[in-house]
């Protein structure tokens, strides 16, 4: 089962970005806990780093992350500038550009776009705690400008729209589709072995790759494998990039 971890910004007696009476804490506890519920009806194990308004620093947050070995950490945010209703639009934060959180980034923008919002693409960010010091794939959603009138909007009228958005863009990371759970899943195996030591070695250097790996023991072996894919189409680009990265590999149910 893969797992997720949500980490909704600031909190407590950091309420982030302020516009009027709004609170970049609350709009992003709230948008964390509906994709966290989202993920949780589609059977990922889902995680928090706060699901009431108390402070936890950007490290704790991360080292949450950390321990819970999650497959992926996810930071909601939202924008603001210095100069409210100058700017507006979704954007998406990674540590690099590069690797799963780039193509979760990509993936969350372009459903976060159908929602409403402006793509305002993917940045770099390689300062920021949450990024820096998350051992998993990581990134940072900032869901529209709270200074932005017209993404204050588009967040309130097209709240569950915008969280499916963003639900949808961690699923299809996964690979996990909605589909009913008794249909056949596609997974790529690296690896298998007697010895649960070997295992564990070749599931941490594919995490700290960016792959979404895990263990499933079966018939005395712990098998190395990537993914639970519905689609035969996403197994293969998830196989052909494995490959790409010097890992042997095969196609699996």
């Amino acid at each position: 089962m893969a797992k997720v971890v949500i980490d909704a910004g600031h909190g407590g007696r950091d309420p982030g970005a302020v516009y009027n009476d709004r609170m970049e804490k609350d709009d992003a506890l709230d948008l964390a806990l509906a994709v966290g519920r989202i993920l949780a009806d589609h059977g990922v194990d889902v995680s928090y780093t706060r699901t009431t308004d108390i402070y936890n620093t950007p490290y704790e947050k991360a080292m949450m992350g950390n321990n819970a070995d999650a497959d992926l950490f996810v930071s909601f945010h939202r924008n603001a500038t210095v100069n409210p209703g100058a700017l507006n639009g979704s954007e998406t934060l990674v540590y690099a550009d590069r690797g799963i959180p780039a193509q979760l980034a990509r993936n969350i923008n372009e459903r976060l776009e159908q929602a409403g919002f402006l793509d305002r693409g993917v940045t770099e960010r390689p300062n920021l705690v949450v990024l820096r010091r998350t051992r998993m794939p990581a990134v940072l959603v900032e869901a529209g400008f709270i200074d932005s009138e017209t993404d204050n909007q588009i967040f309130d009228e097209n709240f569950q729209q915008i969280a499916q958005a963003i639900a949808d863009g961690i699923l299809e990371t996964l690979g996990e589709e909605t589909a009913p759970q008794s249909q056949k899943l596609y997974r790529v195996q690296v690896g298998s072995y007697r010895n649960s030591n070997y295992a564990n070695q070749l599931l941490t250097q594919l995490k700290q790759d960016g792959f979404p790996a895990f263990i499933v023991f079966e018939d005395g072996y712990y098998r190395v494998q990537v993914g639970a894919f519905r689609n035969l189409d996403n197994a293969v680009n998830m196989e052909r990039r494995l490959r790409q990265w010097g890992y042997d590999t095969f196609i699996t149910t």
